[in-house]
């Protein structure tokens, strides 16, 4: 990340030549990079349930958290270099700042048993449609996938590192084209839609909470959108440009997000529609009505190898960011920091690797898969919301302890849009804890009890314990 220094004494001209040395991006790329950070088909499923109301799902939580996370996010990477550890600290002391960015890589520990479970379910409509509820079944896949994963990982692989962007237009453009484009066909054929698509339903019928609680996971679809902030600094006119970028990366991004959960709800049941493998279904039930049903496996492939790629190449990054930090200042005991030949953090990534089998050896134990994807999207959600909140809190904070700071962009009316995002992760948080109507989530009672105890214990407890038993031994002599 780079900071905005003031000019040094050659003033103005100096500022100049050195402007005329740095490489800017155009709005636009910078649009086009913020998408393809966040876009994905993953959560369709979840809001195709929702038909027509899907919109108003993706639109509302879009203006209260994607707007104000990603201009947070631009003023405080583009005044402070470290990322939100950083920016935490700086406002509200480095025990918090620890906790941040701990949530940032505490949270993949719930974060990738669902994802694989989305991978498994997938997957099943290559070999056997039928395993895509099969928890003993998404149970093996989660454990073998993952350990693969790390082995993969522990030897600095570098042939994986291109695979993110490839990913975006395998698994999820590609995809997201046809299946618009055949739900488009389907409906022009006059085939009616499974969800009523009349303006009496452009809102979700209340009966209470339970009837919203799906709406929660697009935080987590958003989440990252902060990330590009540190780019904001190569724009030729920030203050202006990043507005624009902003606004075109979300206009994209609620695209790629809106139009296949239609897509989806056109011909999917809602009661049908499984959370894992929905966009499986959809694509087979479009296929099989156009008379290609072989090219379910194709597609399912292809979601699956987007889906790999992209959790092989970030799946040693959180872990590396933790463990360079706790070097400098002994947040982690010594086993954990260590890396091995080839750079990476493989005791690290074998700890988290543990939990993620406990996780996904709870698959095997669940009747429904979705709802067990659903728990712990929750859990994933909830962990990473605390580090949002903090840096909500810190980008206030930090205006008015250190104005003296040069920022590439600020935030207007900033503790306006920083209290938006702070109540809308609150509330987000909050209905989290109500089980979705029409999942089997089990008694009220072990549903709390999972995600609860989840969210404090990974969340709150794990973090407190760290800072509370730390030595000062455990900072890594280079640091001392």
């Amino acid at each position: 990340m780079t900071t905005t220094d003031k000019p040094g004494q050659g003033g103005v001209a100096e500022a100049a030549a050195e402007g005329d040395r740095r490489q800017f991006i155009s709005w636009v790329t910078l649009g086009l990079m913020t998408t393809a950070s966040v876009a994905s088909l993953r959560p369709s499923p979840t809001m195709a349930i929702y038909g027509l109301a899907a919109i108003f799902l993706y639109l509302l939580p879009a203006i209260v958290f994607l707007l104000p996370t990603a201009l947070v996010g631009a003023e405080l990477a583009s005044g402070w270099t470290g990322g939100i550890y950083r920016w935490v600290s700086e406002a509200l002391g480095k025990p918090l700042g620890f906790v941040a960015v701990w949530c940032q890589f505490a949270m993949t520990i719930a974060y990738y048993p669902s994802l694989l479970a989305y991978v498994a379910s997938t997957f099943a409509y290559v070999i056997d449609p039928s395993l895509a509820e099969n928890g003993l079944y998404v149970a093996i896949c989660i454990i073998v996938l993952y350990w693969t994963g790390v082995f993969v990982s522990s030897r600095g692989t570098r042939t994986i590192a291109g695979l993110s962007s490839f990913g975006l237009i395998i698994g999820t453009l590609i995809p997201g084209v046809v299946l618009v484009v055949l739900g488009i066909v389907f409906l022009g054929q006059g085939n009616p839609s499974a969800a009523p698509m009349t303006a009496s339903h452009w809102l979700p019928p209340w009966t209470g909470l339970a009837s919203l609680v799906l709406i929660v996971n697009n935080f987590l679809s958003y989440a990252g959108m902060e990330m590009n902030g540190v780019h904001v600094s190569s724009l030729r006119n920030p203050r202006g440009e990043f507005p624009r970028s902003i606004f075109l990366a979300t206009g994209l991004v609620l695209l790629i997000f809106i139009l296949p959960a239609l897509a989806i709800s056109w011909v999917m049941p809602s009661k049908e529609l499984s959370l894992t493998a929905g966009l499986m279904q959809a694509f087979q039930a479009f296929f099989d009505h156009f008379g290609v049903g072989w090219m379910t496996k194709v597609v399912g492939i292809m979601l699956v190898c987007a889906a790999l790629g992209g959790m092989l190449t970030w799946l040693a990054g959180p872990a590396k960011g933790l463990v360079l930090l706790s070097r400098q200042e002994g947040y982690l005991p010594p086993y954990l920091q260590k890396f091995n030949k080839y750079g990476v953090p493989q005791n690290m990534m074998v700890a988290q690797g543990v939990l993620t089998t406990l996780i996904g050896i709870l698959y095997a134990f669940s009747d429904s898969v979705s709802s067990q994807y659903w728990m712990f999207s929750v859990i994933t959600i909830q962990i990473y919301l605390i580090a949002y909140l903090l840096m909500f809190v810190a980008v206030v904070r930090l205006r008015k302890t250190q104005p003296e700071v040069e920022r590439g962009f600020v935030v207007p009316a900033v503790t306006t849009v920083a209290s938006v995002g702070f109540v809308a992760s609150v509330i987000a948080m909050v209905i989290g804890f109500v089980p979705p109507d029409g999942y089997d989530t089990g008694p009220l009672w072990r549903f709390l009890l999972i995600v609860g105890g989840g969210l404090l214990l990974i969340g709150i407890a794990a973090p407190a314990a760290f800072l509370k038993y730390r030595k000062p031994s455990w900072v890594h002599p280079d640091h001392r």
